[in-house]
């Protein structure tokens, strides 16, 4: 009886487990967080201030520049957010691209090509993630005027005010 029941439920295991593994689903989560960028620096500090009410936009595009898909999302608490994305997009480059800050002082977007302030993502089954979340990159707008505790900051943290560390003087 006992090993009737081991059996049976081990079988009942195995056959959740396979279906799952052959229900795998084409829907995905991209989530993220947006800040403003105190210091200027294009990275998140102590001094850093998370974006709430921030636009996002998710966008797949295929090799010829084709849009397949897009979707705009608005920052919660703490500037994060999360976009259902339906479909998978193997063969196609997905992002997210910062929209629109809600804040004035705060809502310069770098244009430096290799600053770019957007988020690559892959929004597949076939490429070793199991999870159907996609987390992101920070996603930084740049402030207007550094806050006045930046210089402190680059000092702790060895660099200059241009983002060169302070050996290369």
């Amino acid at each position: 009886m006992a090993k009737s029941t081991i059996i049976l439920i081990s079988t009942l295991c195995f056959l959740s487990f396979f279906g799952s593994v052959y229900s795998r689903s084409d829907r995905f989560f991209v989530e993220g967080v947006v800040y403003c960028d105190t210091c200027r620096i294009q990275f998140i500090t102590k001094l850093t201030e998370f974006l709430e009410g921030a636009t996002v936009r998710v966008e797949c595009k295929e090799e010829n520049g084709t849009l397949t898909f897009s979707k705009e999302v608005v920052t919660g608490h703490g500037g994060s957010y999360k976009v259902e994305i339906d479909g998978d997009h193997e063969d196609e480059i997905c992002q997210v691209v910062l929209v629109k800050s809600p804040r004035k002082d705060c809502s310069e977007v770098d244009t430096d090509s290799h600053l770019e302030q957007a988020a690559r993502i892959s929004v597949t089954n076939n490429n070793g993630i199991v999870s159907p979340i996609r987390a992101t990159n920070p996603l930084g707008f740049l402030r207007k005027d550094r806050l006045p505790g930046c210089l402190e900051i680059f000092k702790e943290l060895g660099i200059n005010e241009d983002g060169t560390t302070a050996d290369d003087d």
